[in-house]
């Protein structure tokens, strides 16, 4: 019997009602902040970009129907500009990336700071959230408490006067978060995660706890950013590059924040000298199951080649379990909206592509299927990343030979 999405919502909503509320706080937030949400009669069309040059306009049941059905894809409706710049340029710079990681004696003590105590502790925070759905009023309140987590993560430190973290807003509500650590130069590198999440079955209404899709990613690169501040030298901005960390809003919906924050830094002239995506870090059992060894999923389709080569050389480095080369296709995370803006990037994620967690999007991916020792491989080489390339001279390395017409 098919059900419409009006009679399904009747059956639901007294489903929904329960959420996250700190300790003393009244829970006054509503589901729906300007009432009912829109079922399939919305008649508002999307621009959705499939592949290179393949575009379409759907509607929003037509998105979470191609995204039930595996489709990934950018929506560049509100941004079809971005990568307009790259494309319009003749010349520039091929990336180049150290030869190997140097910077062991510095990085290997950071290492053993690093917490599964404090990546659990958040992501029970985290997942608490009824969804982190981006149109939601949970999505606008999970990122609040996101941001509060990052500013308390700069307090611990001591590092209020160097690195500061803010929203990036956004029209929808939920808003990306960026914290910066100020380097020598504007030169920067990127860690990124996305902080929502979804349920594709009637996404304002089911819960979408989001533990691996993306909490896993969220708090792994929380917990490399808190450890990072352990060092002076990154505290006291005496490496060479700015370190951004950013947490996206609206990965779900077509690359959303990422679009946003990428359009602007191509607007600006923003020199993005690398960009890591982690989205899924702690799923490994079907990895497991099939009698293949516990390892870190490198994608090799639609990221830079060259930083692919280096994060290879990270894992190998920093890491107690190997890689293993993988695919995801067009638009699979934010690290292509860093690529469409002509930002060598990259994107690391927990295993090999086909044996990644088969719960996301559903209310089913939760906490207790994790692998808090496996996020914590991906932490060791989110923190040792980082910290090599904030001290990389990359004005030495793309001299004039380096240079490609």
């Amino acid at each position: 019997m098919k059900v419409s999405n009006t009679s399904l919502l009747a059956l639901l909503l007294p489903a929904v009602t329960a959420r996250f509320v700190e300790q003393g706080e009244v829970d006054r937030a509503i589901l729906y902040p300007d009432g009912l949400p829109k079922t399939s009669t919305d008649t508002q069309k999307y621009h959705i970009e499939l592949s290179p040059g393949e575009t379409r306009w759907v509607t929003e049941d037509e998105k979470w129907e191609l995204r039930r059905s595996g489709k990934r894809f950018f929506d560049i409706t509100d941004h079809p500009e971005l990568g307009a710049l790259r494309a319009r340029t003749a010349f520039k710079k091929r990336s180049v990336f150290p030869s190997k990681p140097k910077l062991q004696k510095e990085v290997k003590p950071l290492l053993a700071d690093l917490s599964k105590t404090q990546m659990k502790d958040h992501l029970t925070t985290f997942t608490s959230f009824h969804t982190r759905y981006y149109k939601s009023d949970y999505g606008r309140q999970s990122s609040e408490w996101l941001l509060g987590q990052v500013r308390n993560t700069i307090k611990a430190a001591g590092a209020e006067k160097h690195v500061h973290a803010e929203h990036f807003k956004h029209p929808w509500g939920q808003h990306s978060i960026i914290a910066t650590i100020p380097g020598k130069t504007n030169s920067t590198v990127v860690i990124g995660a996305h902080q929502d999440s979804i349920n594709l079955w009637l996404p304002s209404v089911l819960a979408a706890p989001g533990a691996d899709d993306d909490g896993s990613g969220t708090v792994t690169i929380l917990e490399a950013f808190r450890v990072i501040l352990q060092s002076d030298d990154i505290v006291k901005g005496n490496h060479e590059n700015t370190l951004e960390f950013h947490w996206y809003s609206a990965e779900e919906g077509g690359l959303l924040g990422s679009q946003a924050i990428f359009s602007e830094y191509e607007r600006q002239g923003r020199d993005v000298k690398a960009m890591l995506q982690q989205d899924m870090t702690g799923f490994v059992t079907p990895h497991l199951d099939a009698g293949k060894p516990e390892s870190v999923g490198v994608i090799v389709d639609f990221v830079d080649p060259n930083l692919t080569e280096f994060i290879k050389k990270v894992i190998t480095e920093y890491c107690d379990i190997p890689y293993v080369e993988t695919k995801c296709g067009y638009a699979c995370s934010d690290h292509a909206s860093a690529s469409k803006a002509g930002y060598p990037s990259a994107f690391v994620i927990e295993s090999a592509f086909e044996l990644s967690d088969n719960k996301i999007h559903s209310t089913e991916d939760l906490i207790k299927y994790l692998s808090f020792d496996h996020m914590l491989q991906h932490a060791r080489m989110t923190l040792a990343f980082g910290y090599e390339l904030a001290f990389t001279d990359f004005e030495a390395l793309e001299g004039p030979e380096h240079s490609d017409s």
